[in-house]
């Protein structure tokens, strides 16, 4: 799956790692087998627009109608590399406990050229870490493509787990130069962790100067082959091959049923039974996805496309489908399915509200965009008997107090920040219907604005008071 472009666009024309590791085989057995599966989880970006290259999740509980989660606003937003993230997949660990989304680092959007990000772009994925699929780690880069000679770009990772190794095969298109000729060809490297992983090889290389960045493989039990691989070429082809590392065998391709213009395919198996849907992002017509079923992956004649399914309000752009157990959705739906976004009103200025503006943060009337005001009052970081106050449009960023100024941060993951994004919410103190804030780290400190910039202040005057009195509105 690839970084898709602006309908119409082809990309056609387009045209060291970490210390290399050893990594063990010795694992528990693969995911897939540990419960059976109850819903899906559709991870993508929606396009190039202000804020389209980030994460976004929706839901489905019967794998072709699907909801827009989070109340279809970002779910996870990168403020490293590039700053915008596309064609993420996400990864559960065989053991069934932890959990990676491995994006492309590019933002389109910025104004960047397509030929500028493949030649001269990110040579880094995007990752996040989770221990449940709902508290999410600060992203990291990794340099997948840093050793790689000329390299320009690292687009469209996948990951699939090899029960054989004992580790994830990640694999990514990088643009690059290879006897004499420069273009796209799919690389790999072994990893267990996504924070190290060994050295880089070509993977899929097309004859000539035929180029290749989207390619997604499935584990098929019981099937002619075990894994089966949709590419895009000119057309979306399908394979097969028993190993990872072996032959694959073409099977196919579907430009009778698709013609040209998509990319990015997607597998999902359906829980309830034998039957596949392969979806493909319409990039040619800026449609999204659409879906291709097959009850039989090895017999390309019988895919066939129906009208039976449904996106959402969010354009779904290039992603991935995790398959979820019945604990995995119910967190999950309870975290993003009809999450609470709260306004935070200023008690003395009652047409004003908090919010965030170039990360800095004060009290403003007619916020624009709206979402520059709304928060979400997350357990504490430091205490969960206390809030930490994160932004709804910046998804792990969180108001915190230096030098008792505040801004908008990044979660850094450290103790001295989870203590200055921690407070206590007590009884307005100028009106004990409403709502004070009181510093985890500074206790004779609460939330105050000041000539309307917020500010962490003792509080003595009733002018105090009133400064450090909010409403929290739904």
């Amino acid at each position: 799956m690839s970084p898709s472009r602006p309908a119409r666009l082809s990309r056609r024309g387009l045209l060291a790692a970490a210390a290399a590791v050893p990594l063990a085989a010795a694992v528990p057995a693969p995911a897939a087998a540990q419960a059976a599966y109850t819903g899906y989880l559709m991870a993508h970006f929606i396009g190039e627009g202000t804020g389209g290259e980030q994460i976004y999740l929706a839901h489905a509980d019967n794998g072709l109608n699907w909801t827009d989660l989070n109340r279809s606003q970002i779910v996870l937003r990168s403020h490293i590399g590039t700053q915008g993230v596309r064609d993420p997949v996400i990864v559960r660990n065989p053991a069934g406990n932890r959990y990676w989304i491995v994006a492309t680092d590019l933002r389109i959007g910025s104004g960047t050229s397509w030929g500028d990000a493949a030649n001269n772009g990110s040579r880094s994925l995007v990752v996040w870490e989770s221990s449940d699929l709902v508290n999410w780690s600060s992203p990291w880069l990794l340099g997948v493509a840093n050793s790689i000679g000329d390299a320009g770009n690292a687009w469209a990772p996948e990951a699939i787990w090899d029960a054989a190794a004992g580790n994830f095969l990640l694999y990514w298109a990088t643009n690059s130069t290879r006897n004499g000729i420069k273009k796209h060809r799919i690389w790999s490297a072994r990893t267990t962790d996504f924070r190290s992983f060994t050295a880089p090889q070509v993977y899929i290389d097309l004859p000539g100067s035929e180029g290749l960045i989207d390619t997604q493989i499935v584990e098929v039990a019981g099937s002619t082959y075990r894994y089966y691989r949709a590419s895009k070429t000119t057309q979306i082809v399908i394979e097969g091959a028993n190993s990872l590392t072996g032959s694959w065998t073409r099977l196919g391709d579907l430009s009778g049923l698709t013609g040209g213009g998509v990319e990015g395919p997607m597998w999902a198996k359906f829980n309830d039974r034998s039957e596949w849907a392969l979806w493909l992002d319409q990039y040619a017509t800026g449609r999204g996805y659409m879906p291709v079923l097959t009850t039989n992956p090895a017999a390309v004649s019988g895919y066939r496309t129906t009208s039976g399914y449904g996106l959402g309000a969010n354009l779904k752009r290039h992603g991935f489908v995790l398959n979820l157990t019945q604990a995995e959705e119910t967190r999950v739906l309870n975290r993003y399915q009809n999450p609470v976004f709260n306004r935070l009103q200023s008690y003395n200025f009652q047409d004003r509200y908090v919010r965030h503006y170039n990360m800095d943060v004060r009290i403003d009337s007619g916020v624009s965009p709206a979402q520059d005001a709304q928060f979400r009052l997350a357990p504490g970081l430091a205490s969960s008997g206390a809030v930490s106050i994160e932004s709804v449009n910046y998804p792990g960023h969180f108001l915190r107090h230096s030098n008792y100024d505040f801004a908008l941060v990044a979660n850094d993951g450290s103790a001295q920040f989870a203590a200055d994004a921690t407070f206590t919410r007590t009884a307005g103190l100028a009106d004990g219907s409403w709502s004070s804030f009181q510093s985890y780290n500074n206790p004779t400190r609460y939330i105050r604005h000041y000539a309307y910039n917020l500010r962490l202040d003792p509080i003595s005057t009733a002018t105090d008071r009133s400064d450090a009195t909010f409403r929290v509105t739904t």
